[in-house]
Formats: structure tokens, sequence, C-alpha cells
């Protein structure tokens, strides 16, 4: 039949109205079956059927066949806008068949996302149904599919096949590295282009190596600085280029820096605890630096999961009736767990039952499992982008020294993560007054007094910024909030060089319960944060003297190799 012929659209409209009403009851039938994976509440139980709000329901409907007529007529009229930048390129809008079908798609999984606000249900099982039809339709997307993919296939033709060789060259490659590619990792090595920052190792243990960094400047301040980053990650996040390092400003600001490089665990640390991490990695530490130093008190910072073990080690010590840090910051950090975000929908009695059954007394969280979960946040940008780029189109990633950081990945113990998991994510534990015991000490962040700075990004998907925030209700002492634009990463490595995003701040001295009200009295500042985090650390710094000639001291604590040593090049 001639496709110019009337009976051809005739048919072709036809059969769009019949695809139109399969493609609603489809959806309807998918989420009357929806199984929420891992987040439902255990192989036992019953999966109660889902019920919609009528009204919302019969809204929605009469959206999809509205906007389905539209597209409909658009693509008669060859004027399809497509507006994702997954169906951008030419390829794509120069096929009409491949725009319809990225368009059709689009209408499907914003009917399909909208399905699941309609859900009658309480927020979070509307949470986790949400992030489940994400995952569904990003996985879902025609641009996934050679088959369907203009460009992949436009690209295979002009390259006579070549793309697709090196794609599956691409795809043998990852499986053998365990990971998607997200960077050329080939053209970077830890301590050679990225980690560089001179300096040496000067004490380990079984948990870390403490890292002390060559001054910068003729003077550093008496109170050394010490850095906690978060366990389930590397270090040198904090120390990429030289450019954006947050460890090299802190060194050039005059301070005398030592970070915590964790140990990658191997299977001779499955054993391990929450309170050995508390006792002989973040408490050795802050004794350690005192030790090498003479310094009777020292500043300290935690980031992300490294600031949630920084203050427990804190409320140890106060039950101790010691307090050798006088002023902590916290960067990205929850320690107050009532609002934990998108990862709340992992979490449930039965899950954590079942991951203390798991490796509650022995066993490692393998790294990977642990990366390809933050990664599936972000579907589309952390796990298609490149799954279309590596193997459909045949292309190298970038280099790029973030991405290069966010699949090193590292293990966790899983005596360590079980615990975590009850009572920091699950109870919420560690507000509550004497509730826990770490350590043999029964603690109490009421204690932990002392001026704190705190950091929170307002995109952060992982610790959002009402959960930052949180931390100003929980901590007593004198306390200095600061808002940075962007996410969980980019917001804190913001260099004051590169006069990039804003920042926001309260010069009040309260603190209401809901962060949004902070927001509304806060100010917005342009670019980053650090130089203000630097004046107010300087002011707990105490005064000047001269900056030591040697690492260590003595014979006591050598040098036992050079920055970024050895645990950090460990691989999970």
């Amino acid at each position: 039949m001639n496709a110019s012929s009337p009976e051809f659209w005739t048919q072709m409209s036809e059969g769009f109205q019949q695809n139109l009403s399969k493609s609603w009851g489809q959806a309807m039938q998918h989420f009357q079956t929806i199984d929420l994976g891992g987040l439902k509440p255990g192989a036992d139980a019953a999966v109660p059927a889902l019920k919609f709000s009528p009204e919302k329901l019969q809204t929605l409907q009469g959206q999809y066949f509205k906007d389905a007529s539209e597209l409909w007529n658009q693509s008669l009229h060859n004027s399809l806008q497509v507006k994702d930048r997954r169906f951008s390129g030419d390829a794509w809008m120069s096929n009409p068949v491949a725009a319809f079908n990225a368009a059709t798609y689009l209408l499907n999984a914003r009917t399909l996302m909208g399905l699941a606000d309609a859900v009658d249900a309480d927020e979070k099982t509307r949470t986790r149904i949400r992030f489940a039809i994400e995952q569904w339709v990003a996985a879902a997307a025609p641009s996934n599919f050679l088959a369907f993919n203009a460009e992949a296939q436009k690209k295979a033709v002009e390259t006579k096949g070549e793309s697709i060789a090196k794609g599956v060259q691409n795809l043998m490659h990852d499986m053998q590295q365990g990971h998607v590619s997200m960077t050329d990792e080939s053209l970077f090595e830890v301590g050679k282009n990225v980690a560089t920052t001179e300096g040496a190792v000067v004490f380990e243990n079984e948990f870390f190596q403490l890292i002390e960094y060559k001054p910068l400047t003729a003077k550093v301040y008496e109170k050394p600085f010490l850095l906690i980053p978060p366990c389930i990650n590397k270090f040198y996040i904090l120390d990429l280029q030289p450019e954006n390092s947050l460890i090299r400003y802190a060194v050039s600001q005059g301070h005398r820096t030592f970070v915590v490089s964790w140990r990658n665990p191997d299977e001779s640390m499955q054993d391990k605890t929450w309170d050995d991490y508390i006792e002989h990695a973040a408490i050795k530490a802050i004794a350690t630096v005192q030790d090498i130093t003479g310094a009777p008190k020292i500043n300290a910072l935690g980031f992300c999961v490294g600031g949630t073990i920084l203050s427990t080690a804190l409320a140890v010590l106060a039950a101790r009736g010691e307090k050798p840090v006088a002023s902590a910051t916290f960067l990205t950090t929850l320690i107050n767990f009532t609002d934990t975000g998108i990862l709340d929908v992992f979490i449930d009695d039965n899950f954590v039952k079942f991951r203390e059954m798991q490796m509650g007394q022995g066993g490692l969280l393998k790294g990977q499992d642990l990366a390809s979960t933050f990664s599936f946040l972000r579907p589309n940008d952390l796990v298609w982008n490149y799954v279309v780029g590596n193997y459909l189109k045949g292309e190298t990633p970038p280099p790029f020294d973030l991405l290069y950081w966010n699949s090193d990945s590292t293990n966790l113990p899983g005596p360590f993560y079980a615990w975590y998991l009850r009572n920091t994510y699950l109870e919420n534990n560690l507000v509550k007054p004497r509730k826990v015991k770490v350590c043999g000490e029964a603690i109490d962040l009421g204690k932990v007094d002392m001026p704190v700075y705190i950091y929170g990004s307002r995109e952060d998907h992982i610790v959002p910024i009402g959960g930052a925030y949180a931390s100003t209700q929980v901590l007593p002492g004198k306390k200095r909030f600061v808002m940075g634009a962007s996410g969980h990463i980019a917001g804190v490595i913001n260099p004051p060089a590169a006069k990039k995003r804003s920042h926001w701040l309260s010069e009040g001295s309260k603190f209401p319960s809901d962060v949004n009200d902070w927001i509304a009295n806060a100010k917005e500042q342009p670019g980053s944060w650090w130089s203000d985090w630097s004046d107010w650390l300087k002011g707990h710094a105490g005064k000047q003297i001269a900056a030591p000639k040697t690492y260590g001291k003595a014979s006591k604590f050598k040098a036992i190799e050079a920055a970024p040593g050895r645990y950090v090049k460990a691989k999970a």
C-alpha cells in the first residue's frame, strides 16, 4: 500500500488508537502486579493490591489521551519536538519513526510516573513505587537498544560496523573489570595524577593509614587539623587535582594537616564492627595526631559517613570525660537520620533483619554492590548513559578524575554495615541520649559541646539538605550552618578559584527546626563556601608556630612511605 494513500493513513490511525488503548491497559496491569523487588516486606509477606485515587486516575487518563492525540497530530505534520537529551541528536529528529517512537516512550513514561503518584497509599509506599517505576522506565528507553537507537544505527552505518565491533570490545572489557566504565580508567593512577599532594604515612594499623602533609607555609597553626573521609569511598575525593584539592587548600591556609586513609577491607576484616572503627580508627587517629604534634587539642573534619563516625567518636570520648577536639566540621553528614531522602526506599525492618542474618556476624559487603546502588539512584546519568555510549556507539568515555574515583569502590565489613543500618537509617538511635552503647559507653550527642561548622548541599540526593541541617537540632555547641549549591560531591569540591556556584548563609544564631525556615532567612553569597569555612576554622586554630621540618615525631612516628600510601591503592 502506498504511504501517500488515504487508506494507509486510515489504517495507521486505527492502529495508533488500538495501541493507545492497549498501552493504557498494559500500564494499569503493570501497576496492579508491581513487585517492589528487594523493597517488599519479605518473601512470605503478602504484597497488597495497589489502589488508586479515582480522581487522579480520571485526570491522568484524560491527559494521556489528550497528549497522545497531540503527539499523533504533530507526527502527521512532521513537527514532533522531543525535549530529552537522550533523543536530542539529529539522527532522532531526521528519522520520523525514531522520533515518534521516542515521543511515545516519553508519553508513556510520564503516565507511568503519574500513576505512581496516583497510588492511594502512605508516602513511603508511593516513594518506593516511584523508585521502582523510575528504574523500569529508565531501562526501557528506546535509546538503550540498538534496534531502536537512531544515533547508534547511523554511526554503525557510517563506520561500516566498526562502532559495533568496538562496542562489543568495550562490553567484554567491562565484564572482565566488573563494572561499567564511566571514564577512561587507563589514564589515571593514584599517586601519579590524582592524590598528588605531598606527604607521608606516619602511622598505620589494620584499619587505616594516617597521612601527614608537607606544610606549604613557613608557619602553621598550633592546633593540627584531622580529616576523616567516608569509609565507603577512598579519601582522594578530597585530593583529586591540585586546583580542586580540599586537602591542599587546608595545607595552604596554614594548617598542619592529617588525613585518615581507610584500608579497603578484605576477608581478614570481615568480622570488624562499628565499635572497631570508632575505637581503633577515629579515636586512634585523634590520639595519634595529638601524640605526634604534642597539641592538647586538635580540629577535626568528617565528610559524609566520616562525619557520622567522627560525631560518634566524639560522643564516646565525651562519655569518658575527654574532649580532645576543639572544633568539628561536618560536610554533607547525617547524624540525625530523620530525613534520609531516596535511600529510605531500601530500609525497613525486614531488609535490615535480612542483612543482619546475612552478614551481621561476619562477611563483606562488596564495593561494587554498594557502588551499583548509588549509581541506580540516578540511572539515566550514571548507568544507561554509559551503556549507550560504550556498547551501542562503541565510544570510549572521556577522562574525568571524579568518575575515576567514583569507580574505585571499597568493601565494608558486614557487622559494621549491619549495625550502621539498624542504628542510623532504621532506628535513628544516635540522637537518642544513652540509647546505644558504643565502645562500652552509653553515648549522648548532647555532650558533644564544641563549635561546629555544618555544611549541606542544596541538591544532594544522598544526604538531603534537610538531613544535613538536622544536625543543628542535635549538637549543643555554637553552630554555623552553610548551604552550598549543587550535589553531594560537586557542592563540596568547589574551590574558590573556580568562582563557581553559590552558597547561603544566615548570620543569626537561631536554628529553626525546619530547614526551609532557615533557607527563607538566608542570603545567597557568590562562589565557594571554602573561604567562609577557612575563616571560621582559623578562629579555632590558635596561634601560629614554626612549621615542622620533618614528618611524624622522632623515632616513634617515622615516615613509613610517601603519600598517598598503599592502602588507598588496594582494589575492592
